[in-house]
Parts: C-alpha cells; structure tokens; sequence
C-alpha cells in the first residue's frame, strides 16, 4: 500500500469506528494479531479485535455521541501518525461511574504501523486525564485544598 492508502486507512478507521461505531470494521482493519498501546488506564496492551471490540464498545457506552476529528495525518513507510479531537457528553456508567451528562473535548495522537491493509501495531496518547476531570471522576489535590480551605 502507499503511504496515501495508508492514510485514508486510518481516515476510515477514525469515521466507521469511532463516529459510526461500526464494530466489524475493527474486524476489518485490525490485524488478529495486532497490538495496541495507551488505550486503557493501567497501560495494558490490547491485541487484536477480541480485545479492541471491547474496549470500542466501553468508550462508546459511555460516551454515545462521539464525535472525531481527524485535525492532520501523514504518514512514512508502513506508519501513519493521526492528531485528533473529539467531542463528546458522559451519558453511560460503562467507566464504572454514574452518567454525569457532562460535556468534554479530548485531544490524542496516533501512531499506527499497517501492513497488508491491517493494522499490525498502534501506539496513542490521548489526555485520559482530562476526561476524568471533565466528567467530574477526578479533583487535583490542589483543587482539592482550596476548597476545605
């Protein structure tokens, strides 16, 4: 595949997976045995769809009306880098936590490796601490201290 094949690969990967929640595409896109990195909280790596169906399924439970941006994506050799936004309200407990029918934006970059029209490997950073704050799950200690002060 070219390096512009690649690209739109991670273009569609971004539309049917995370706006239009099209879980086979995961099937579709994502190598068996593919590994991905920095999704989850405890930084355990997901390996192929058994294991990304899941956690597509999470985000989007609790957060139904996600909305990403695809803000810029290039690409060199078999890697493509994807800096991204979303919007998105907290409607679903599916992170362990009441629905807080808050609104939040994230950012994150992805940087992924395809071969073969698969996704082999991925690596992302995305602000998951933010998200927390956002939807009330998470106070800074300073935040904290000022208001038992």
């Amino acid at each position: 595949m070219s390096v512009e094949d690649n690209v739109q690969l991670m273009r569609r990967w971004f539309k049917e997976v995370w706006n239009e929640g099209r879980t086979q595409t995961i099937h579709d896109l994502l190598a068996p045995d593919g590994i991905a990195t920095g999704q989850l909280e405890d930084g355990t790596e997901l390996r192929g769809p058994t294991d990304f169906v899941p956690f597509v399924e999470r985000i989007r439970g609790a957060f139904p009306d996600i909305k990403m941006a695809v803000e810029d994506a290039f690409g060199a050799g078999d890697k493509v880098v994807v800096r991204w936004s979303g919007t998105m309200t907290h409607r679903g407990d599916q992170l362990g936590m009441p629905a807080s029918g808050k609104k939040v934006r994230l950012t994150g970059i992805s940087i992924v490796r395809i071969r073969d029209n698969k996704i082999t490997e991925g690596w992302d950073s995305w602000d998951q601490l933010g998200m927390l704050k956002q939807i009330g799950a998470y106070q800074s200690p300073q935040t904290i201290l000022s208001k038992s002060a």
